[in-house]
C-alpha cells in the first residue's frame, strides 16, 4: 500500500531533483529516503525517477505521480489545519514568513504581543525575499507571509494591514537645498540607492520614481538598508526609505528625510496565506495583532 511517508520523500525529491536535498528536507538519511522511494515505483509498479548519482530526472509517470503527490499531501495538511482550529485560535504553529524589508523593525514587537496575548502559539519566522516566500507558501513550508501587495498568485487571499509611506532620505547638509513641491523631479536627477535585484523594495522604488537613468540603478545593488543609509549619510546618493523603517536605521545627524507634500508614495503590507487553508481564523486573529503593534509603532 502507498504510505504518506513514501508521497512525501517522493515529492521532496520531483521539487528538489536531487536525492541529499530531498533527504536534508524530510530529515531522514539519504539510504532511508532513496529505499521509500523504490518502495513507491514498486507498489505502483512503474519507474519514477532515473537515477544519476544524487541527481534525478523524472520520468512521464513519475511527472505524473509528483503532481497527484503534491495534490493529496496538500488535502492531508488542510485537514490537519482544519481540526487545529478546535483547539483554539493561535494555539498551535504558525510558520510565518516576513520580507527583510519589514521583519527588523516589525518582529521583535509582534513577538512580545504574541507572547502576551497568545502564550500557547509556536510562531516560526522565515526571512527572505518576496518570490521565495510565496513558493514556499505555495508548496506549504510556510503557512501564512507578510509581505507588500498585492500577492501575484490566484491561489493566495489575504488581507491589507497597514499602509506605509515612502520618505525621501538624503545626506543631512543638503537638506536645505531640497524643495518637498518638486520632489519627483529632483530623484530624478540624483542617484538613486537600491536594494540589490529579487527585492521588492527595489522593484516599488523604480516603480514610484519612473526612473530611466540606467546608470542610477545600476550603481549600487546593496543587500541590507542599513548599508544604503550609510552610504546617503556619506553623500553617495539618496534613497526611498519606507516609515517603518526611518526609527531604526535614520541618524538625525547624518541624514535628513523629505516628505512628500501631496499623495505620497506607499506601500500596503499585508498577510497572505492559500486559499485553500482551513486555518483563517488563525491568520485573521496574527493580522488584527499585527496591525495593533504597527499602529502602537506609529502612535
Amino acid at each position: 500500500m502507498v504510505t504518506f511517508r513514501q508521497l512525501r520523500y517522493f515529492e521532496a525529491l520531483a521539487r528538489t531533483r536531487h536525492f541529499g536535498m530531498a533527504a536534508d528536507q524530510c530529515a531522514v538519511t539519504q539510504p532511508a529516503l532513496s529505499m521509500q522511494i523504490k518502495e513507491l515505483e514498486r507498489e505502483l509498479g512503474v519507474e519514477l525517477a532515473e537515477r544519476r548519482g544524487n541527481s534525478v530526472i523524472l520520468t512521464q509517470a513519475g511527472r505524473e505521480v509528483a503532481e497527484r503527490a503534491e495534490a493529496i499531501l496538500g488535502q492531508v495538511r488542510e485537514l490537519s489545519e482544519l481540526a487545529g482550529q478546535h483547539q483554539g485560535v493561535l494555539s498551535n504553529t504558525v510558520r510565518l514568513g516576513i520580507i527583510p524589508s519589514v521583519a527588523p523593525y516589525l518582529l521583535p514587537a509582534i513577538l512580545i504581543d504574541v507572547e502576551r496575548q497568545y502564550p500557547a502559539l509556536d510562531l516560526q519566522i522565515r526571512e527572505t525575499q518576496t518570490d521565495m516566500l510565496l513558493d514556499e507558501l505555495l508548496r506549504g513550508d510556510l503557512d501564512a507571509a507578510l509581505i507588500a501587495l498585492p500577492a501575484p498568485n490566484a491561489q493566495l487571499e489575504g488581507v491589507p494591514l497597514f499602509e506605509d509611506r515612502f520618505l525621501v532620505a538624503v545626506q543631512a547638509h543638503t537638506a536645505k537645498q531640497w524643495n518637498s513641491r518638486d520632489l519627483h523631479e529632483r530623484i530624478g536627477q540624483e542617484r538613486l540607492l537600491l536594494l540589490e535585484e529579487g527585492h521588492c523594495l527595489r522593484d516599488q522604488a523604480l516603480h514610484f520614481c519612473h526612473i530611466a537613468n540606467m546608470q542610477a540603478r545600476k550603481a549600487l545593488g546593496a543587500a541590507s538598508l542599513t548599508t544604503i543609509m550609510q552610504m546617503v549619510a556619506a553623500g553617495h546618493g539618496i534613497t526611498l526609505l519606507p516609515e517603518l523603517c526611518a526609527a531604526a536605521e535614520v541618524d538625525r545627524q547624518r541624514v535628513a528625510l523629505i516628505p512628500f507634500p501631496d499623495d505620497p508614495p506607499k506601500r500596503t503590507l499585508g498577510l497572505v496565506w492559500r486559499k485553500t487553508s482551513g486555518r483563517k481564523k488563525d491568520f485573521a486573529a496574527l493580522g488584527d495583532l499585527i496591525k495593533q503593534v504597527r499602529q502602537g509603532q506609529a502612535a
